[in-house]
C-alpha cells in the first residue's frame, strides 16, 4: 500500500530531531513492508481538537495527498478517535497514528501464544477507546429486554460490551500462559544458572549480539521489531561457568500505553536478571535519547536497581576513526561501559569477560567424595573448573573444590535426581 507519513512538530518539542523522528517513523511503516512514497515534518502551532491541523494545512495535505496518489496516511504521533475519523472523512484514505502502527507491527510479528495473545489484548484496548466513530450502525438502537422494555442499549454499548468480554477471556489465557512461565522459570531455578538479559531500543543490535554469543539464528535485520518475543539460550562463560542469555523486544521512545502491560509480561526475566547489558547504537546521532527512553521504559516497568546494569556500546564499526578512539577511551575509564561491534565480534570476547567478572560470587572451599559409580557427578566438577585437586580411595574420589553456593547448589541437585 502506498502510505504518506507525517511527523507534527510544536515549536517547544525539543527534545528530539524532527528529522530523526521522522527518519524512525518512516522505518516503522517499512517494517511492515509499507510503500512509502512521502515523508514530512509538519509545523504545527497549535494542536486543533477536530483535526488536529488548522483548515489550511488539512487542506495542503489533502492535496498532496492526492498528488502522491496515497491511501494510507501515517501521523506520527497520537490522535484522538475524533480528529481520526475526521481526517479520514476529508483525506479519503486509512489513517493510523503512531499507537497504530506499532499495534499493527506488532500483530505482524509476534509469534508464541502468549506474544499473540497480549498484542491482540492491547489491540482490543485500543479500538475500545475508538468506539465513538460515527458509524451508522453504531446509533440505532436494540429493544429492551423485560417487561416494560426500556430504552434499550445502543449498537455503540454492545460493541464496548462485546470487546470487554473478549478482553476478559484474553485475560483469563494469559493468566494460564503466565502460570506456565512461572512454573519453567521455577524449574530454571532448580539448576540455577545466572541469567544475562539484553535490552535495548529497537535495531540496536541485539539480536546480532545475542546470535554472536549464543550461535544461534534468531532474526537479525535492519529493521525496527524484527524480533519480538523474548529468547533464551544458555552460553558459556569464559571461567567455565554458564549463563542464560535472554534477547528481548526492543524499546522505542512514546510507546503506546496499550503496549507497556505487553512489555511488562514479556520482559519478566529481565525484572529477575542478575545482570543486564543495555546495548546501545552508539552510532545513532540520538543514541543520547534512544537511551534516556530505554531507562525510562525499564523505570516503568519496575525494574529496579538490583541487578547491575553494563552499557555496550555497539555498532563501533560505524564510527569514524577519531569517534570510535573516544568511545575507547570512556570506556578503558569506566568498567560499567562496553565497546563492541556485534558485526564484526570486536570487544565481545572482553565483554564476556566483564559479564563473567560481574557474576562472579564469593567461593568456599570444601572437600566432597564421589563413588566410582557415579561418574557423571565427578565429570560436572572438573567441566565447570572447580576442581583443585583429587585423590583416590578405597571406593571412589575424595575432590578438594573451589566453588560458589550456586555450584553448590547445581551440583548437590545432580546427586538427588541420580535417586529419584
Amino acid at each position: 500500500m502506498r502510505a504518506l507519513v507525517l511527523h507534527p512538530v510544536r515549536s517547544r518539542d525539543g527534545h528530539r530531531s524532527p528529522q530523526d523522528a521522522l527518519g524512525e517513523a518512516v522505518s516503522l511503516a517499512r517494517a511492515l513492508d509499507l510503500d512509502v512514497v512521502g515523508a514530512d515534518v509538519v509545523p504545527l502551532a497549535k494542536a486543533r481538537a477536530g483535526m488536529l491541523f488548522g483548515k489550511g494545512k488539512v487542506e495542503e495535505l489533502g492535496a498532496r495527498i492526492a498528488e502522491l496518489e496515497a491511501g494510507l496516511v501515517i501521523v506520527d504521533g497520537a490522535l484522538s478517535p475524533v480528529q481520526q475519523r475526521n481526517l479520514e472523512r476529508v483525506w479519503k484514505v486509512k489513517l493510523l497514528d503512531r499507537t497504530g502502527l506499532i499495534l499493527e507491527i506488532f500483530g505482524d510479528r509476534a509469534q508464541t501464544r502468549e506474544g499473540v495473545l497480549q498484542v491482540e489484548l492491547a489491540h482490543l484496548s485500543y479500538q475500545k477507546s475508538r468506539l465513538v466513530r460515527s458509524w451508522t450502525h453504531l446509533e440505532r438502537q436494540r429493544g429492551g429486554f423485560g417487561f416494560l422494555g426500556g430504552p434499550g442499549e445502543t449498537q455503540i454499548e454492545a460493541d464496548r460490551r462485546a470487546l470487554d468480554e473478549r478482553i476478559q477471556r484474553i485475560k483469563e489465557q494469559l493468566k494460564r500462559v503466565v502460570r506456565t512461565r512461572g512454573e519453567h522459570r521455577r524449574a530454571r531455578q532448580r539448576v540455577p544458572y545466572p541469567v544475562v538479559a539484553l535490552v535495548g531500543y529497537t535495531n540496536a543490535g541485539k539480536s546480532t549480539l545475542f546470535n554472536r554469543l549464543t550461535g544461534s539464528g534468531v532474526l537479525a535485520k535492519d529493521m525496527l521489531f524484527a524480533t519480538l518475543d523474548p529468547t533464551m539460550r544458555a552460553i558459556a562463560l569464559p571461567d567455565g561457568r554458564r549463563a542464560i542469555l535472554s534477547d528481548t523486544v526492543g524499546f522505542i521512545s512514546d510507546l503506546p500505553t496499550q503496549l507497556v502491560a505487553a512489555f511488562r509480561a514479556t520482559l519478566e526475566e529481565v525484572l529477575e536478571a542478575d545482570l543486564i547489558l543495555h546495548v546501545r547504537d552508539i552510532a545513532h546521532p540520538e543514541t543520547e535519547v534512544q537511551a534516556e527512553s530505554v531507562r525510562a521504559t525499564l523505570a516503568d516497568l519496575g525494574v529496579g536497581a538490583e541487578a547491575p546494569v553494563v552499557e555496550v556500546w555497539n555498532k563501533v564499526d560505524l564510527l569514524d576513526p577519531e569517534s570510535a578512539e573516544t568511545a575507547r577511551a570512556v570506556a578503558a575509564r569506566s568498567p560499567e561501559v562496553r565497546v563492541i561491534s556485534a558485526l564484526t565480534g570486536e570487544g565481545t570476547l572482553a565483554l564476556m569477560r566483564a559479564v563473567a567478572d560481574d557474576l562472579a560470587e564469593p567461593t568456599t572451599e570444601e572437600t566432597v567424595h564421589v563413588v566410582y559409580g557415579d561418574g557423571r557427578r565427578r565429570a560436572w566438577l572438573f567441566d565447570h573448573k572447580v576442581v583443585r585437586a583429587e585423590h583416590a580411595t578405597d571406593d571412589g574420589y575424595d575432590l578438594d573444590v573451589r566453588w560458589t553456593d550456586r555450584d553448590r547448589s547445581r551440583w548437590l541437585a545432580l546427586g538427588e535426581k541420580a535417586s529419584d
